[in-house]
């Protein structure tokens, strides 16, 4: 039997309009669409699952965005800022993730209009609709959200008049698997496999020096990793770097010379002469099944070109990439894309096979619609598992949204957005590295935490 909507969708209900806007995640995104609300006399409540705002960013602040500080601001929140004497000072420099945090996010969630909606250490486990399951339609678009949080004080429920998910993915990364799957084995040596993006010339020095580590992962996060571990092995003796690969080849993350983010362009052929004088060794096609501990660190078993293989090392750093946590949203209709994970009608302007970060058309509300009215994913996670997120298309998304739920059609569908002619997108290379030249955080196949 087909279930029909006897309700008449509308941007506004007296039931909802006095409920604030639900916002998942407190960093660039989740507090840009905050900003917006505020401009737009709407009420807000932000949920942030860390300590404090920007919890994923403050994990990779270490490392220098290739983008400069023009395009990582967002048009909103810079007004707000500004109206309180806030500058951006040396708009053409290229902040890191630590100053990107302190100089722009801090002073903004700091902002009173902003401050008193924010709620940290608050996670959402599960996001419905008041008094109904998804397979109830009729009012549904006039029902509440109704989320269910644990914080501090335990498990409660809220609810909500729409709902601007920009919870991003960085604690969601790919597996080591080529399965899919996580490996088997995994729990028994988790302590010697390493996140995506670490520290290996600072807080996780001691991790590194004098290992032998392998990165596994074929784009920039990937390379990002290995140039800081070269660097390391030029400092501590018997430092070793191995970069494993499933393919034939290593996945390039070159970028063309007239790339306008000229910070990003000679990444790959840095790593490339790296290999080439074997201060990176390279292992080609090693598919992972399973990992197993030994005295002294991890052996990845699996096949290398079809045929049985093994490899020991001392630690691991798992740069497969990222990939949305959808299991809050278990009852909310959604419609995606069956491969990369995004939005169904976003997936097609985003498709890695296609698109770099500066190819990606605007898009706003139209495109980050579901099914089910007034929920919206956001940011990086709206781009499921494509790499070519930029921090500015972000903004442009949820000025776009706040705009639907204010009412303003007009501002909502006239989605304007310049882009700088890309290659890749990335974070970078440790800040104080000597090299200086950013890289990305993402492989193909996969999002990154942040690209910008």
């Amino acid at each position: 039997m087909t279930l029909v909507d006897l309700t008449v969708p509308s941007l506004h209900s007296r039931r909802l309009d006095t409920l604030p806007v639900a916002i998942i995640g407190a960093g660039p995104i989740g507090l840009a669409a905050a900003a917006n609300l505020v401009e737009r006399g709407i009420d807000f409540v932000v949920y942030e699952s860390g300590g404090q705002v920007a919890s994923s960013i403050r994990q990779w602040g270490h490392t220098r965005l290739f983008s400069p500080w023009k395009h990582v601001v967002d048009p909103a929140s810079r007004r707000l800022l500004e109206a309180t004497g806030w500058e951006l000072h040396a708009p053409e420099a290229l902040p890191t993730g630590s100053e990107l945090v302190e100089q722009y996010l801090e002073p903004l969630a700091a902002l009173e209009p902003i401050a008193s909606r924010i709620r940290t250490g608050v996670s959402v486990e599960a996001i419905t609709r008041q008094g109904m399951d998804r397979t109830r339609t009729a009012n549904r678009s006039t029902t509440p959200f109704l989320l269910r949080v644990h914080g501090p004080d335990g498990v409660e429920e809220v609810t909500a008049r729409a709902v601007i998910d920009a919870s991003g993915t960085y604690e969601t990364p790919n597996s080591l698997a080529s399965s899919g799957l996580a490996p088997l084995g995994l729990a028994d040596v988790a302590d010697r496999i390493s996140h995506a993006l670490p520290d290996v010339l600072g807080r996780d020095r001691d991790r590194f020096a004098g290992k032998h580590t392998t990165v596994v992962g074929a784009g920039h996060s990937a390379a990002n990793t290995l140039l800081a571990l070269a660097e390391l092995a030029e400092q501590e003796p018997d430092t070793r770097v191995t970069w494993l690969l499933r393919n034939a080849s290593a996945v390039r993350v070159t970028s063309s010379d007239d790339d306008e983010l000229a910070a990003r362009a000679t990444i790959g052929r840095r790593v490339e002469r790296f290999v080439a004088v074997g201060r990176i060794e390279v292992v080609e096609r090693f598919e992972i099944s399973r990992v197993g501990r030994t005295d002294d660190g991890v052996r990845l078993y699996g096949a290398r070109a079809g045929a049985p293989a093994q490899y020991d090392t001392d630690v691991v750093v798992n740069a497969t990439g990222f990939h949305p946590n959808l299991d809050m949203l278990r009852e909310i209709r959604l419609e995606l894309d069956d491969i990369v994970e995004a939005p169904r009608r976003l997936a097609p302007l985003i498709d890695p096979n296609v698109h770099t970060c500066g190819t990606v058309e605007p898009h706003g509300f139209a495109e980050l619609e579901h099914p089910e009215p007034a929920f919206f994913l956001a940011g990086m996670k709206s781009y499921g598992r494509a790499p070519t997120f930029l921090l500015a298309t972000g903004y442009e998304q949820v000025r776009s949204i706040t705009a639907w739920i204010a009412g303003d059609l007009s501002a909502a569908t006239n989605v304007e957005l310049v882009l700088p002619a890309t290659g890749v997108c990335s974070t970078s290379l440790p800040a104080g590295s000597s090299c200086g030249v950013d890289s990305a955080a993402s492989e193909p196949a996969a999002a990154s935490g942040c690209c910008s």
